[in-house]
């Protein structure tokens, strides 16, 4: 027996992926999003250029998920990257690798890709239904729903939730699922911030003048290694992809010291000798901006950098200058607000879940996506793994539907 009835919270990537694969198993889905619309954070990622994927090497692409990669082995090998361009080229969403590997929609832009999914949901037979937002559970195990005409009750065979994580709540993402799953017994990490900016201690001139100025062609080293890049100072601290690149390990540091430094190479390929030597050549009237800019190639803001974190004393020493030019300590205070987060750490424990991504302690339940407890660096891996993370719960509802005598 087939069409049975399931019901999907969130109406983002994950719970999307799960009501198509569930339709095209002939079952009844309906999909609850609390806000008026679908894919609200989806679309906000495709203002600058959805970054749907990544091309580098599969065995590469699939280590980039830290702790969760073994829990997210299966579900990857199930939806790959070079199926998710599969999947969108079938929605008439060409793509084409960027220079740095990165996948993009030809178009540049979510909305059309988004337009044609829901378009197709709705052939499917899938019900969207917006301005639907979870309360919590009934007595007789049947999800309450707030809605704009008031408060309804809707029973399922099984049901799967998608809500997201804790980043960016005006999207839709604001974690008020926590309360009523930790009622329920579910056992929920802390989320924290990640791809997140940190805050720093600048100076008032220092801040004035170049909050909103890059940082290029320079190599950061954390916890998390060496990786080349660039990132741009803000009127609170630092931000941009190199950053977010080391956000996790300079947030964990943090949490367990109290203390945490990206150190910078703000002069990559040159040797410290050589600029040692270049440095102490140069006439002692010369101005240090002139001084670094001669033997180093430094522009105006890495100079600053190196003003706002040495004494002037060190400024005036070659070798302790060059040293500092190849590994420059920045001292961080905190991660910023996770409501300015690219994405979040924490969630649903994956200890929590079967290998079909359901509830342990509630049979038929079934959870996907960022409100499970993994993290990934920007660059198409979160978008991939929420994609695969629904298609896999949805394969699991399936095949609990089947093992319960009517799937």
């Amino acid at each position: 027996m087939t069409g049975r009835t399931i019901l999907i919270f969130g109406g983002g990537p994950s719970g999307l992926m799960a009501a198509e694969t569930l339709a095209l198993q002939g079952h009844a889905v309906t999909v609850c999003e609390a806000m008026p619309t679908f894919g609200r954070k989806f679309l906000l990622a495709g203002k600058s250029g959805l970054n749907i994927t990544h091309s580098e090497d599969f065995s590469l692409f699939r280590s980039r998920f830290g702790k969760a990669n073994d829990r997210l082995a299966a579900a990857l090998d199930a939806f790959t990257p070079n199926d998710v361009r599969d999947w969108a080229a079938k929605l008439g969403t060409e793509t084409f690798v960027g220079s740095s590997g990165r996948v993009f929609p030809t178009a540049m832009k979510a909305s059309p890709l988004l337009r044609a999914w829901l378009k197709r949901l709705g052939a499917l037979g899938v019900s969207l239904r917006p301005r639907h937002r979870f309360v919590g559970f009934g007595g007789n195990g049947e999800s309450v729903i707030a809605t704009p005409d008031g408060e309804i009750r809707l029973q399922a065979d099984a049901t799967l939730m998608a809500f997201g994580g804790a980043s960016w709540p005006k999207l839709g993402s604001d974690a008020a699922w926590v309360a009523p799953l930790t009622e329920a017994g579910v056992e929920i990490a802390d989320f924290r911030p990640a791809n997140c900016g940190f805050d720093v201690a600048w100076s008032e001139t220092f801040r004035d003048r170049f909050a909103g100025e890059p940082v290029k062609s320079v190599t950061a080293t954390s916890d998390a290694g060496s990786r080349q890049g660039e990132f741009v100072i803000s009127r609170h601290g630092i931000e941009g992809s190199l950053v977010y690149a080391h956000a996790s390990a300079l947030r964990d540091r943090l949490a367990r010291t109290g203390k945490a430094s990206l150190v910078l190479d703000l002069a990559p390929g040159r040797d410290v000798a050589k600029l040692t030597d270049h440095l102490t050549r140069l006439p002692s009237k010369t101005s240090l901006s002139n001084r670094l800019r001669k033997a180093a190639g430094l522009d105006g803001v890495k100079v600053a950098l190196l003003r706002e974190c040495l004494d002037p004393t060190s400024l005036q020493d070659p070798a302790g200058l060059a040293k500092a030019i190849k590994a420059l300590p920045l001292p961080l205070l905190r991660p910023r607000p996770i409501e300015e987060a690219i994405s979040s750490a924490g969630g649903i424990s994956f200890d929590a879940l079967d290998s079909r991504y359901m509830l342990k302690t509630h049979p038929g339940l079934f959870a996907a996506g960022e409100m499970l407890d993994w993290e990934a660096p920007t660059g198409g891996y979160l978008l991939t793994a929420c994609f695969a993370t629904g298609k896999a719960a949805a394969l699991g509802v399936a095949a609990w539907l089947r093992e319960e005598g009517g799937g």
